[in-house]
């Protein structure tokens, strides 16, 4: 593949695949390239960052409107790479301000589109016959353009509609050029900011070209799109769209058709009687299956990326998932210790929470632990509250870069993508609800997954919930986590903690809880009635007969659930 560096500079060879070092030597070839766009690149940002520091502070509304379009204006300017930044601080409402937020958000799909007659001679040249031949009906212009391609809604000779996303001409060398010109930036200037991460930038941007290198080969986008469809087959609330194998190829993709609604803005989506909350609600258990059950997680579920479709599954909005360029997985050491760690911070055991980060290599295995206890107390347990719904993931997230300058925090290069998605899953969420909060969701997903017991790991984290070091029992955990269930959703929700519940306290894979259960009635030689007459009236109240029957009604009508 060649490309055109600037005009009137000779078609150069962009060589395949990311690998820094060879791409600098490749770049320091070419000096008028290198200094070209370095001297564009610094002026652009260096009349962005005066710009913000003369203007930022002023409270005049239209000022900061003029900003936020200078800030999307300079990072379109800058290309893909640079795009890619201000796609991700476009989910975060907390750190960036609102005024600036509504015009990052355009940098999702609203770019400004290349060429009609680029985009149909790569089809072409691509899929080996023109659009006529290939499509019934091919539009004169895409719905949607985006930093590294453009998508067209087009109608099969089937009769069926499709997306068809058509890269972005030369991504290769441009990708390639701003790659090690960001790095240069980056080695040059870390030693004058105020990071603590425990590794190199360069390490950040190494992880961050291979992502995008990854994004631009569509043949892997389209094996992910179906890895994916099967992980969510049996969950109506999830819909992925189909690959169309015969229309695709390196640079271009074709799917199936989502017709849905963005997930942008809330007023939009009651508007068209969708309910946020539902939406909000699956995109959060979609994104916690991903990560703490599949392994295996979309990257990037920016509101660009997801869309609200009709219909509800019980509390489930359905959502619709496109893009599947960014994706990655977590190792299954990693995705039980993050359970593990969810516990522990409902629990308020902050030690074996610190104990988590050295597991999961935010803190070095020699870290003094000591000191770091106090301060996740005051950070993560001030968040908490009394109460488990009064947890704030936003607080957390302000306070918490406090602990990692203070303390010798660094977050594994390996997490980078698992932080985007969370990010990006927090930001969306925030976006259609500012009080939204996360753990009321997170928690008793967790909360079902360890009554089910289904798996030897679930079951091991529900002991560490049920008993104490010493091995008694904590009615008032197993009180916190069937209460979490009741306030979050229909009675339904309990039949099947019944039913898993009874299984497995009566099961062949209960003996380990019976065992602990006797252990801890049975304590000093004596009967520890009060334990048992405790966990009875729990029980008692939780599952009462008219619980359980409205819970039985509201299964066989839907209908009395969602009134």
């Amino acid at each position: 593949m060649t490309a055109a560096a600037s005009p009137g500079t000779p078609a150069v060879p962009a060589p395949l695949g990311y690998a820094p070092r060879e791409d600098l030597r490749w770049l320091l070839r070419r000096p008028g390239m290198l200094v070209g766009r370095l001297v564009f690149v610094l002026w652009q940002l260096a009349s962005l960052a005066l710009a913000l520091l003369v203007q930022g502070s002023s409270t005049d509304r239209r000022v900061q409107q003029r900003l936020g379009k200078r800030i999307l204006d300079t990072l379109t300017s800058l290309g893909p790479c640079f795009i890619k930044v201000g796609q991700a601080l476009s989910t975060r409402p907390d750190l960036v301000r609102r005024d600036w937020l509504d015009q990052l958000t355009q940098l999702q799909d609203n770019l400004p589109a290349f060429p009609q007659a680029v985009a149909l001679r790569t089809i072409e040249a691509e899929l080996g016959a023109p659009v006529e031949q290939l499509f019934e009906l091919f539009p004169d212009y895409p719905v949607a353009a985006a930093s590294l391609g453009q998508v067209y809604k087009a109608l099969l000779p089937d009769g069926h509609w499709v997306a068809v996303k058509v890269q972005r001409p030369d991504l290769p060398l441009i990708l390639r050029r701003d790659l090690v010109i960001i790095r240069l930036l980056a080695i040059l200037t870390a030693p004058l900011l105020p990071l603590n991460l425990g590794f190199g930038l360069d390490e950040i941007i190494d992880e961050f070209g291979r992502t995008l290198f990854d994004e631009i080969d569509y043949r892997k986008e389209a094996d992910n799109a179906e890895r994916f469809a099967a992980l969510f087959a049996s969950h109506p609330e999830v819909t992925v769209p189909r690959v169309e194998r015969q229309l695709s190829t390196q640079r271009v993709l074709t799917t199936s058709w989502i017709h849905g609604t963005k997930l942008q803005e809330r007023q939009v989506l009651e508007a068209r009687h969708l309910d946020p909350t539902a939406l909000i609600r699956t995109g959060v258990v979609a994104g916690l299956q991903q990560l703490l059950e599949f392994g295996y997680f979309h990257a990037d579920p920016h509101p660009g990326n997801l869309f609200a479709l009709p219909g509800r599954t019980g509390p489930l909005g359905h959502v619709g998932y496109v893009d599947f360029g960014m994706m990655d997985s977590i190792s299954n050491a990693d995705r039980l210790t993050l359970t593990g760690a969810v516990v522990h911070l409902i629990n308020r055991d902050f030690r074996a929470l610190a104990q988590d980060f050295v597991t999961l290599g935010f803190l070095h295995p020699s870290t003094d632990l000591e000191p770091i206890l106090p301060a996740l107390e005051e950070v993560l347990g001030g968040a908490l509250g009394e109460n488990v719904g009064d947890f704030n993931f936003k607080t957390i997230t302000d306070r918490f870069s406090e602990l990692v300058f203070d303390y010798p925090f660094r977050v594994p290069v390996r997490f980078a993508l698992i932080i985007r998605a969370v990010v990006s899953q927090e930001g969306l969420a925030l976006r259609l609800d500012p009080d939204f909060k996360i753990i009321r969701v997170a928690y008793p997903y967790v909360a079902r997954r360890l009554l089910a017991g289904d798996t030897a790991e679930m079951r091991e984290k529900l002991l560490e919930v049920l008993f104490d070091r010493d091995g008694r029992l904590r009615i008032e955990r197993l009180e916190s986590l069937l209460g979490v269930l009741e306030d979050d959703g229909p009675s339904t929700d309990l039949l099947p903690v019944v039913g898993s519940g009874l299984k497995l306290l009566f099961g062949p894979d209960g003996a380990s809880l019976r065992q602990r259960l006797l252990l801890t009635l049975v304590r000093d030689d004596r009967l520890h009635t009060d334990d048992l007459r405790a966990l009875a009236d729990l029980l008692r109240r939780t599952f009462s007969a008219r619980k359980l029957a409205s819970g039985l009604l509201a299964r066989l009508n839907p209908l009395t659930a969602a009134a």
